[in-house]
């Protein structure tokens, strides 16, 4: 067995702040609701994402149409 070095390993006391604060959380956060908070902010990236889609379809302009019968993204 490899003896125990404290200054080669760290303390067994670390210092850290005992409040921070960051948007994120600070440190190690996990707040309670946390599912309920990544629900939300999915169902609001899939909306901005789909209204960003529907204003990019509304404003598409073709010079020239594709085939009838051909498959092309945007249909």
């Amino acid at each position: 067995m490899a003896p125990f070095f404290p200054q080669y390993y760290g303390s067994l006391f670390l210092r850290y702040p005992k409040h921070v604060w960051s948007p994120a959380g600070g440190w190690y956060a996990q707040p309670a609701n946390w599912k309920a908070n990544t629900a939300i902010m999915g169902l609001i990236v899939f909306g901005l994402t789909a209204v960003a889609f529907n204003i990019g379809a509304e404003r598409e302009f073709r010079h020239k149409m594709p085939e009838k019968g051909r498959f092309f993204p945007s249909r």
